[in-house]
């Protein structure tokens, strides 16, 4: 059984830490599972990471759904948390609703997340009134990069402060289970979680939020420039490098394939197959 919005608010009142990592693929989205990770974020981050894009908005719906599906088929026990694309909700309550409904129907996920505060509340309400559970994320939000101007730490101002803690709790009274805390100054990503009765995740928002979000790919040191808000827990991009140097190596020089890595068959078949080969030369 997965993980439900009510197994992850109860990690709050219970004083347990949640961790969540991205994951955009059945592969990678198992060995999350395997790991102990309850909750996995099929984040529009995949627009980045995965599709080489320089930012979130070029990632659509057939995008998100695609890489949704393959995390659920790759995943039994996990909460998948699935990202709404840039102009997926935005337009109009309907355009939200239906394209929420679509990743829980046509992706499988157990929930979807959208960025925005106050002025998408009644569109969360709405959501969460056609049975579909959303998870919140304020602060720095990727999808408005452009009008933001660039990526910046939020809540650094007496005024940027109390905005955002508006936001949160408009969100929480929304119906929202979770908010996602992105850059935020970490004193005021405090004070939020001491507000909310629901969890707050962070991702560049300090050590007193609920939870951490995480890129897998920044965890594993696959993406070649470190951030700040990350930790790098392995540097699996240069054992890739070196693994496939390595099996180049041994295909240019003949040591791979060996008789390890081949099939065989029967002596009598080869000596069939032989002088099947001969008869024909000489008809």
């Amino acid at each position: 059984m997965r993980a439900t919005i009510r197994s992850i608010k109860a990690m709050k009142h219970k004083g347990r830490k949640i961790a969540m990592v991205t994951a955009y693929d059945a592969t990678s989205a198992a060995i999350v599972e395997r790991a102990g990770v309850p909750v996995v974020l099929v984040g529009d981050s995949l627009g980045n990471v995965m599709l080489g894009h320089g930012d979130t908005l070029p990632v659509t719906m057939d995008d998100m759904i695609h890489h949704v599906k393959a995390v659920v088929r790759g995943t039994e026990k996990v909460h998948v948390v699935a990202d709404l694309p840039f102009m997926s909700y935005q337009a109009s309550v309907e355009d939200a609703v239906r394209n929420s409904g679509r990743m829980l129907q046509e992706g499988g996920a157990q929930s979807v997340k959208l960025e925005g505060g106050r002025r998408l509340a009644g569109t969360v309400e709405r959501i969460v009134g056609a049975g579909i559970p959303v998870m919140g994320h304020i602060g720095f939000t990727p999808q408005s990069v452009n009008q933001i101007g660039g990526y910046r730490v939020q809540g650094k101002t007496t005024s940027a402060a109390e905005a955002l803690v508006e936001d949160a709790v408009s969100l929480e009274t929304a119906g929202a289970y979770a908010v996602v805390l992105e850059l935020v100054a970490a004193p005021v990503a405090r004070l939020i979680t001491e507000r909310l009765s629901i969890p707050t995740i962070g991702i560049g928002a300090g050590v007193h939020c609920d939870g951490q979000v995480q890129v897998l790919h920044d965890v594993l040191g696959l993406l070649p420039e470190p951030r700040k808000h990350a930790r790098r827990y392995a540097e699996i991009a240069d054992a890739m490098a070196q693994a496939v140097a390595q099996y180049a190596g041994d295909v240019q020089s003949g040591r791979f394939p060996t008789d390890a890595e081949s099939f065989c068959t029967e002596e009598s078949i080869l000596a069939e197959l032989a002088e099947d080969i001969l008869q024909q030369q000489t008809a």
